[in-house]
């Protein structure tokens, strides 16, 4: 089993001012760039993704967690 120590505390930090940040980057595309349209939808797309995929990760690594704790 892979060990991850204190960096599981951290995470939810890193992941909510990866969150925060990538929602900034998208509104700052979506409203104040001259993009065009399809840019601007490929970009919020993969912001999108990255939210998405951070989201499972961290569910991901919780559901590790409790299987170690009930392991024990």
């Amino acid at each position: 089993m892979l060990s991850f120590g204190n960096s599981l505390r951290a995470f939810g930090v890193v992941k909510e001012a990866l969150i925060l940040g990538l929602m900034i980057v998208s509104l700052c595309v979506l409203f104040f760039f001259d993009f065009d349209l399809k840019l601007k939808i490929g970009i919020v797309a993969i912001v999108f993704a990255l939210i998405f995929l951070t989201s499972i990760a961290t569910q991901l690594i919780n559901l590790q967690k409790e299987a170690i704790k009930a392991q024990k």
